[in-house]
């Protein structure tokens, strides 16, 4: 592994644009459960799918928004872990960096991370379900003190129900935000691609459009995925193992 370690910190150090892609391996690192990991005590008889739906949330409010409440209290326990912080990092060390991340919780953040595009939404905001004053109608409810209706907050300009501000099942991803990832993806020299099964699109395509634009693929990984096949460099491990180690390599290198 310490060979591979040794070739991305030559290639990071060289690297002019960067495009990291982070999945729920990486939060769940600090103990963040992957979203079907959350499904244990009282929701282990429900199937995500029975409740990240606008039609779920329509059929049964209370219930949905009890769980994203039950999910937002195990992310506030967590914190950044060492591949974190490493990120962070290493956006200040290349000219452009993006990260682009399919995970809803603030940890990137948390870490110091500046250049981020969640492609899923984020878990601590809430929006409007109808988006009554424009897409997304986000609302601020420590500050709006808003009434309840059927077992979840009311929007304070319509009266209708507040939602968690995260992408459902059946919905589109936030189009300016997946614009600016695939854009990213494109002009890379190259993609670091870390804790995703690389399962789900159009986050999973990104990688494929940044390898056929000509930049290289770096997968950062302890399990096999859908990246796998045609990454330039394969490391089999955590990222809070693995990327504190590029780091130290970069330093090595100079």
């Amino acid at each position: 592994m310490m060979i591979q370690i040794k070739q991305t910190a030559q290639l990071l150090r060289n690297c002019r644009r960067l495009v990291v892609l982070t999945g729920a391996g990486v939060s769940k690192e600090s103990g963040v459960p992957t979203f079907r990991d959350a499904m244990d005590g009282l929701w282990a008889q429900f199937d995500p799918a029975q409740l990240a739906t606008p039609q779920a949330f329509q059929a049964h409010p209370k219930r949905v928004w009890d769980w994203y409440e039950y999910r937002r209290d195990l992310v506030r326990q967590a914190h950044p872990n060492p591949g974190h912080f490493a990120l962070a990092e290493l956006e200040r060390r290349v000219p452009q960096f993006i990260l682009v991340t399919q995970n809803v919780d603030d940890l990137h953040e948390q870490a110091g991370s500046q250049r981020i595009l969640h492609l899923h939404g984020k878990i601590a905001q809430n929006k409007c379900f109808f988006n009554c004053q424009g897409d997304p109608t986000l609302i601020d409810l420590d500050r709006s003190q808003s009434a309840w209706i059927d077992g979840v907050p009311a929007c304070p300009h319509c009266g209708r129900w507040v939602r968690p501000d995260v992408v459902w099942f059946g919905e589109v991803l936030p189009l300016d935000i997946l614009h600016e990832a695939a854009e990213a993806s494109r002009d890379c020299d190259l993609m670091l691609v870390i804790g995703t099964a690389g399962l789900v699109d159009p986050a999973g395509s990104l990688p494929r459009v940044a390898k056929q634009a000509g930049a290289q693929v770096i997968e950062i990984n302890p399990d096999h995925s859908a990246i796998t096949r045609y990454a330039d460099i394969k490391i089999d491990g955590p990222s809070g193992e693995v990327m504190p180690a590029v780091i130290k390599a970069m330093d090595h290198a100079r």
